[in-house]
């Protein structure tokens, strides 16, 4: 059983302002770097060990609907390198998502070595904190490899842990779980960094029309 309506058709009148219906996305919106980030990661003697410097860009997208489900949220580009270093050590691009009805989150993921996956959480409307989980086999909160890293680095796993400051950063704790050949336990690549922000988001498509439209003053 689950509580969608009966009519899945009929869609909501969204508000044209995305930064004002974000409920907890709104503390990350914009554009952030960090330069404290630390990373964990498989090697063939071990765990490796390495620091990075993040850049981390959101930026609200207009109001999106399933039928009777409204969804506000961010698109983002996450960018990171090693010190000293301008070859992209890791590069991810997707969406943070807010349902305001029911305080669904939903983060999906895309990295440029042929995976995906959709994270999905519950967060009130002013939490400063929130983890979402996506697990190995669901539908609705899974995750998709290429053949290669299926068979060698099998990610089972993968939680993320968010925590926005009273200053205006915000931090997350991010845990992939790897299923690895030779291993006999799960291998857990960390990741963990706080971004300070260097540009303030720009509004979406609507809202800026709207703002152009009544000389800018934003109105619903």
């Amino acid at each position: 059983m689950n509580d969608f309506p009966h009519d899945i058709y009929t869609e909501p009148e969204p508000s044209v302002d995305t930064l004002a219906n974000l409920g907890p996305l709104r503390a990350l919106a914009g554009v952030w770097e960090g330069g404290t980030g630390q990373d964990v990661n498989p090697k063939a003697d071990g765990p490796e060990h390495e620091a990075f410097i993040e850049r981390i860009e959101l930026q609200p997208i207009d109001a999106q609907t399933n039928g009777p489900q409204l969804l506000y949220g961010l698109r983002y580009h996450t960018r990171i390198v090693k010190p000293g270093e301008v070859e992209a050590f890791h590069d991810q691009v997707g969406y943070w998502l807010w349902e305001p009805a029911t305080g669904a989150l939903l983060q999906t993921v895309s990295i440029p070595r042929g995976q995906t996956a959709m994270a999905t959480g519950r967060a009130s409307v002013d939490a400063t904190s929130f983890r979402l989980e996506a697990v190995r086999g669901s539908t609705t909160n899974g995750i998709v490899s290429n053949p290669f890293l299926e068979y060698a680095f099998k990610t089972v796993r993968y939680a993320i842990e968010v925590t926005v400051h009273p200053d205006g950063s915000w931090s997350y704790e991010l845990e992939t779980t790897l299923v690895i050949p030779g291993q006999q336990e799960p291998f857990a690549h960390t990741d963990r960094n706080t971004l300070r922000k260097v540009a303030e988001p720009t509004p979406n498509p609507t809202a800026r029309a709207a703002i152009a439209a009544h000389g800018g003053a934003l109105r619903a």
